[in-house]
């Protein structure tokens, strides 16, 4: 899947607004025919980092290259690229195939071909029948797929995706989830996909890019996030529920971390008398296969254990927990990550 060379590399950028940081120092390479997700809260800076790719903004600092061509003042017609957005921007008075052809009419593509490519468009998505269509007449998910449908007949190698999912509902989302990642893969395309939902950005992406407050703050395969985060703000915005964070203080013998992060999957109950802390349980989710029980701990937040099925503890009971030290994370004061084990590298400079 990879190149020699990125297919886009994205070097040192930075765009602010009237002195404003809108995002700063950001450096990506990304393979040609992989999946990329810009994650994090609203205001990280994602949605700045696809305009930018996109050419709707241009940067102050820095250099982007697609296909190993500067495209860094490029206008976005000249980037070879197609654009989904949350909106789905679909023409109202336009049918299914009308919308879909659009950019092809524009540029004047022969009538043959655009029948051609609306054909096949329509059969990948889902679509056929619902030629003449308008778009009042189409269910959320069914607009979306019309503006898959036209990001398609594009034929671009690379496709952008600003929330495109961020209008549907849950089970919907889920759906057109799987339809958006099946489509890249058999399409052989590459994808930027910007999304706050970690779920999506999980379940979907070859390569996590985690942002806040307009800069990276790791990039890997989502397993490296969830297992490997390089700081305290990653191992608590990756993960359902996230990872618990324990003031060292409260676990003796390991003083070289200031925090120490623990994953729910990785606590059990123990006896009276032979946890390693003692917790009030503070709430708990059945989520059907599995419960989540909230617990409470003057040096943690966040700490949760998950139980098999259904668990109805009352809130206020004591609970003992203990866990092994192989699965803890050690954070410095700062918040970056340390070394796990001896010889495993840290994370930063």
């Amino acid at each position: 899947m990879t190149d020699a060379a990125p297919f886009v590399h994205v070097d040192n950028v930075a765009k602010r607004w009237n002195g404003q940081l809108g995002v700063e120092d950001i450096s990506l390479s990304i393979p040609r025919g992989s999946f990329v997700a810009l994650l994090g809260p609203s205001g990280c800076g994602k949605s700045t980092t696809l305009r930018l790719l996109s050419g709707l903004e241009l940067p102050d600092e820095g250099s982007i290259t697609i296909d190993g061509r500067d495209v860094t003042h490029a206008a976005p017609s000249e980037r070879n690229l197609s654009m989904v957005f949350q909106s789905y921007a679909l023409f109202p008075h336009l049918n299914v195939a009308e919308n879909v052809v659009f950019g092809l009419k524009v540029r004047k593509v022969p009538a043959t071909e655009r029948r051609d490519k609306l054909k096949r468009a329509l059969e990948i998505t889902g679509l056929l029948g619902y030629e003449d269509r308008k778009p009042g007449e189409l269910s959320g998910g069914q607009r979306q797929r019309v503006a898959l449908a036209r990001a398609i007949v594009a034929n671009q190698p690379l496709c952008l995706m600003d929330e495109p999912l961020s209008n549907l509902d849950a089970k919907l989302r889920a759906s057109v989830r799987k339809d958006i990642k099946k489509l890249q893969l058999d399409l052989g395309i590459t994808v930027v996909y910007v999304t706050h939902d970690q779920t999506e950005a999980m379940s979907m992406a070859d390569m996590v890019v985690l942002m806040k407050d307009g800069h990276i703050q790791q990039t890997g395969a989502p397993e490296e996030l969830y297992y490997k985060p390089a700081n305290t703000f990653v191992a608590e915005f990756v993960g359902a529920p996230p990872m618990a964070l324990i003031d060292a203080s409260a676990l003796p013998g390991f003083g070289h971390a200031a925090r120490i992060g623990l994953r729910a999957e990785d606590v059990a109950v123990a006896e009276t008398g032979k946890g390693r802390l003692s917790c009030t349980v503070s709430e708990c989710e059945f989520l059907g296969s599995e419960t989540f029980i909230g617990l409470s701990h003057p040096a943690t937040t966040g700490l949760t254990v998950s139980l098999p099925g259904l668990r109805n503890i009352p809130a206020g009971e004591t609970m003992e927990i203990t866990f092994s030290d192989d699965n803890l994370h050690f954070f410095d004061t700062v918040g970056r990550r340390l070394a796990q084990k001896a010889g495993e590298p840290a994370l930063h400079d």
